[in-house]
């Protein structure tokens, strides 16, 4: 399958939803320096063998660099999959892209990340534990027919680029659900003001979490304004999110542990009370190069003093709020396995809410 094309889907702040911070350039997780986004989407056929699902890459230092970077995971709730973790949390360091997919693709997409490695060199140690994460696409895609296959998630990698990030129905976002509406690919940054250290932190998520009536938008009960509409009956909590942060601010492993815990509060902005049900998995890292070794037997390390440390907890509060509603706008209403069909949050309801004075 083809890499996925641009999509010009408005966004959030397109529809007058207020947030708060300063965003970068493209308000994406490209703004940190080096990082790489790509996506496959595969959409074929329909009925019981309807496909909506795909793959999505990050690179936190690109194709060219495959110098390993600090980072630290977070679980929220532990129904579903992250790989690569254990070595994460023992070392410290994240040494692959990260990969997000469906659930039962997580075995095939792992296996293609390192024969894509090993076809471009040398690796930091000579076995690989890649990150794939998932979250489970089995209202609107055939999950059980194993449709992702290794070239897939090459190709995604292959796609990863420094601009603009597609949102919506992209990648590993294409069959999610997000709070009873299309749900998918979102992703969005921050500036920190130069005085506070100038440095930028972005999002990105692949939202499939929430019920209707739980949606919060920048403060308002957007979720039960339009399920009261709707006359829908509260369901009970069966999706996941998984949420990554990147930053080209010199952290330590304990700070982005600590990143990675305050991404938790970005999704309990929006309403999210995160399920039994629910995978709801993190992860944060930092580009910079905060580590100098070289053949010493000593390593001289960088970091941000941790009086300093609190514009960035905002800065991740906010930017993982504003990527799952980026995810939610972005997304088109979509059928998909047996007929199904999930409908997308309603623009023009959105707009009349925000327009009106609270």
């Amino acid at each position: 399958m083809k890499p996925s094309p641009a999509n010009h889907r408005a966004r959030a702040r397109d529809l007058g939803i207020p947030f708060d911070g300063a965003i970068g350039p493209r308000n994406a997780i490209t703004d940190v320096a080096g990082v790489e986004v790509g996506h496959t989407t595969i959409i074929r056929g329909n009925d019981a063998r309807c496909i909506r699902t795909g793959v999505t890459a990050i690179l936190p230092r690109g194709r060219q660099d495959q110098s390993p970077c600090f980072a630290a995971s977070h679980v929220l709730n532990g129904n579903g999959e992250m790989t690569g973790t254990a070595w994460i949390e023992e070392s410290g360091w994240l040494t692959s892209p990260i990969l997000i997919t469906n659930t039962h693709s997580v075995g095939i997409v792992r296996d293609a990340v390192i024969e894509w490695r090993l076809k471009r060199g040398p690796m930091a140690q000579p076995w690989m534990m890649p990150v794939v994460a998932e979250t489970w696409d089995g209202i609107l895609n055939d999950t059980n027919g194993f449709h992702v296959k290794a070239q897939d998630a090459m190709a995604a990698l292959d796609a990863a680029g420094l601009g603009r990030v597609v949102e919506g129905c992209v990648g590993g976002g294409t069959g999610m659900i997000g709070y009873g509406f299309k749900g998918g690919i979102g992703t969005a940054s921050r500036r920190i003001d130069r005085a506070a250290g100038g440095w930028t932190l972005g999002v990105l998520v692949q939202l499939n979490c929430g019920r209707m009536h739980e949606l919060m938008i920048a403060g308002r009960p957007v979720g039960r304004m339009l399920s009261s509409a709707r006359r829908t009956t509260p369901k009970p909590e069966r999706g996941s999110i998984i949420i990554v942060a990147a930053t080209d601010a010199p952290l330590l492993p304990h700070q982005l542990k600590r990143i990675a815990r305050r991404l938790t509060m970005g999704l309990a902005r929006t309403g999210s009370i995160s399920g039994n049900s629910s995978g709801d998995l993190f992860l944060a890292f930092s580009s910079a190069r905060v580590a100098h070794e070289g053949q010493a037997k000593t390593a001289t390390v960088r970091m941000v003093r941790e009086a300093h440390i609190d514009p960035l907890f905002a800065a991740t509060v906010q930017a993982s709020e504003e990527a799952i509603i980026n995810a939610l706008v972005a997304a088109e209403s979509m059928t998909g396995l047996n007929g199904r069909r999930i409908e997308a949050i309603p623009h023009d309801r959105l707009r009349e809410i925000f327009a009106a004075k609270l």
